[in-house]
């Protein structure tokens, strides 16, 4: 008889809650029924998104053009445009390869040679 006391005590306690929700949520759509739809904030999310999308635009444009106009006349960049790098690194980069084939040394393991009069013992299946 306690487990069906327990039982009805909670299903009560359950629907007096629901009912308050249900109550609650017919409360707010009602008062917001009576309210006139208001779109101005919406606008004005948009207008200040707009404007940080302008600011952000015009920042990285005029970075970029004035990296480009200040730096085009700068000795480092008229040695990038001419021919005269490629040939001075493809001289460095000969020069290395030499230098290293002078330097390599191949020494022989005289164990892992091919010795063709020595033959390899099979193991014989009974």
């Amino acid at each position: 008889m306690a487990t069906l006391s327990n039982d009805t005590a909670l299903n009560s306690l359950l629907s007096k809650l629901l009912q308050e929700y249900v109550d609650r949520t017919n409360n707010s759509t009602s008062s917001q029924a009576g309210k006139p739809s208001d779109n101005l904030e919406i606008v004005y999310v948009l207008l200040l998104l707009s404007i940080f999308g302008l600011f952000t635009f015009g920042t990285m444009f005029s970075n970029i053009r004035s990296k480009k106009l200040e730096h085009s006349n700068d000795p480092y960049n008229m040695y990038i445009e001419t021919d005269i790098w490629h040939k001075m690194d493809e001289a460095n980069f000969h020069t290395r390869i030499v230098e290293s084939y002078k330097s390599c040394c191949v020494f022989e393991n005289q164990l892992a040679v091919e010795q063709p009069s020595n033959q390899i013992p099979q193991v014989q299946s009974s």
